[in-house]
């Protein structure tokens, strides 16, 4: 391994980690769940939004609040990739705000995490998307 390619797998490895719950966030921070289509945030990740982050029930994508929905419940992770493509061109415009994406897809929805993970390997570079730990 050349001496830019370690410092630079050093560096990612070094980057913060979101957190496995999150039950607080600081002003500029918004915490990314997995969603469905309809909005319905009626449990895991998506209920946490809705009941602490300002999710609006019946908004499935986008920004909301403190929180931004990436839908998952609507085939496979093929349906998904459009909407994470989505989220990383939309936080670009937002360098004023820290993305904190929890493990979406993983856990209603019933995606494995190394399904999942690759879906955001663009948003390795992008300084205010903080991922899960492995990802």
């Amino acid at each position: 391994m050349e001496v830019n390619d370690f410092n630079a797998e050093m560096a990612r490895k070094a980057r913060r980690t979101t957190p496995d719950y999150i039950t607080e966030l600081a002003p500029n921070e918004v915490f990314v769940f997995g969603s469905n289509l309809r909005g319905m945030h009626g449990g895991g990740a998506a209920w946490v939004a809705y009941k602490k982050f300002g999710a609006i029930m019946g908004q499935g994508v986008g920004l909301q609040g403190q929180s931004y929905g990436i839908p998952t419940m609507q085939g496979g992770v093929e349906t998904i990739r459009p909407y994470v493509d989505d989220f990383i061109a939309f936080a670009k415009t937002r360098p004023d705000l820290t993305f904190l994406v929890t493990r979406i897809g993983c856990g209603i929805a019933g995606f494995q995490e190394r399904e999942i993970a690759p879906l955001f390997e663009k948003a390795h570079d992008v300084e205010n998307i903080v991922l899960p730990e492995g990802w």
